[in-house]
């Protein structure tokens, strides 16, 4: 991930933007599985009004050989980016659309924090020639399951409901600290933003 040497600002207008709990309605139906998902138009639809008014803006730019960038741009210049390669199996423009497609609609969902769900719709990009069944492996008992890591988007609303620095303090020493690392700007802005609002009163 690349960002600029300051997202304080970007950070509290993303704090913000999820403290509106955005949902994106899931329009379409992947026709092999039945299941759901948001299409890319209702993606953008469902969020960039909301963008806006936080004065948030995502850019979406093909480079290079099957790359994609993404990048969540703040009204003061700040911004965070992310580049990701993905080789559809047939080089022709159908496949090569698929491919574009399938990545803006996860980097959009990614870089939002948005459920999405999952979906095959980018089959014609990353569909690969079947396999033979592997033969059966021997049983063994399952490994313990961890606890899974908790999604940015809980996160952020969580950071956005803490109403005292203490709470805010609290939240932030439960994280990892590979977590606390990442989001330590997102943390610092709301922070900061409650420190005012105990000034004023």
């Amino acid at each position: 991930m690349e960002k600029s040497d300051s997202i304080i600002k970007l950070s509290a207008a993303l704090v913000k933007y999820h403290s509106a709990a955005i949902r994106v309605g899931k329009d379409a139906t992947n026709p092999h599985f039945k299941n759901r998902y948001a299409s890319l138009s209702q993606i953008i639809e469902g969020t960039e009004q909301q963008l806006a008014e936080c004065g948030l803006a995502v850019i979406q730019l093909p480079e290079g050989e099957n790359h994609l960038r993404t990048i969540l741009l703040h009204e003061s210049g700040e911004y965070i980016a992310a580049t990701y390669k993905m080789n559809p199996v047939r080089n022709d423009p159908q496949a090569l659309g698929s491919a574009i497609t399938y990545q803006r609609r996860y980097a959009l969902g990614a870089i939002l924090s948005l459920n999405i769900d999952d979906d095959d719709d980018g089959q014609e990009a990353s569909k690969a020639p079947a396999k033979p069944a592997p033969a059966p492996q021997p049983k063994t008992a399952p490994a313990p399951q961890s606890k899974p890591a908790r999604l940015v988007s809980e996160i952020m609303a969580d950071v956005a409901k803490a109403t005292t620095v203490q709470e805010l303090t609290k939240l932030y020493k439960e994280l990892p600290a590979i977590a606390q690392q990442e989001l330590k700007d997102i943390f610092t802005a709301r922070r900061s933003e409650l420190e005012n609002n105990s000034e004023q009163l």
